[in-house]
């Protein structure tokens, strides 16, 4: 008879399965020597969702080999609980939370770098240029594709489940604890370089009379040449802001 493993997968990881499988022990069958994280990307969760692995009770890494009869427990990233003495699957959390979108969530660019988040974002690049951008300047992959985390050489990166723009933005917030680095407007949202504040008589000759008027704060954008000031958008994508944090 074919070898069989007992598999039980916790809290948001049960997303990624089907109904019948979903918060329960199930059994799966493997041929050959089988890593235990091909298993598991096989039943559908994509490994950088996983903080924990437990085969019969001891912690282990993606490289176990499966045997007949084991038992795994799955389990994603723990906040309140301290595992530091088992094996955590998952690179320690980077110094920065720096992202990269994939071409579907370009609904949630703006946003997010209005909120001050530093967002890698370019529609054109494929799944490979994703990857080795996300490697090389050690930013976490925000996308809705399952296959694009299954790829082995990404360490870092956030499925984002269906919602609105606002309830994928909190979720990415709330899941890496990093309320403290929202820093509003102080992005381009075009380019995503950091603002600077900027002298309102030296840009006089390209702002409009009305805005004259009643404006006094300005930043200026020195990659894209962009400059932005509190309009009636900016009072709006502030209540956006305010109903992701929930104030």
């Amino acid at each position: 008879a074919m070898p069989g493993a007992h598999f039980r997968f916790y809290e948001e990881l049960n997303d990624f399965l089907p109904e019948q499988r979903k918060k329960t022990d199930f059994e799966a069958g493997f041929k050959d020597k089988r890593t235990i994280k091909d298993m598991i990307e096989s039943i559908g969760v994509p490994h950088p969702e996983i903080d924990l692995i437990l085969v019969n009770g001891k912690s282990v890494n993606f490289d176990y080999i499966l045997r007949d009869k084991d038992r795994v427990s799955v389990y994603p990233t723990f906040e309140s609980i301290n595992i530091a003495d088992v094996t955590r699957l998952k690179k320690r959390p980077l110094k920065k939370s720096r992202f990269i979108a994939d071409i579907n969530l370009r609904d949630i660019v703006r946003y997010m770098r209005a909120m001050g988040l530093d967002l890698y974002f370019d529609p054109s690049l494929p799944p490979r240029g994703i990857i080795e951008i996300s490697k090389k300047e050690k930013r976490i992959i925000l996308t809705k594709s399952k296959k694009l985390l299954k790829f082995k050489d990404v360490t870092h990166g956030i499925f984002l489940r269906p919602g609105s723009t606002e309830e994928q933005i909190r979720y990415v917030i709330d899941y890496l604890d990093i309320r403290m680095d929202v820093r509003p407007f102080s992005r381009c949202l075009g380019c995503n370089n950091l603002l600077e504040n900027i002298q309102k008589q030296k840009i006089k000759d390209r702002i409009p009379p009305k805005t004259m008027a009643f404006c006094n704060k300005y930043s200026y954008c020195r990659r894209c040449d962009k400059i932005y000031w509190e309009g009636t958008h900016v009072f709006r994508m502030k209540k956006v802001i305010e109903k992701i944090l929930g104030r």
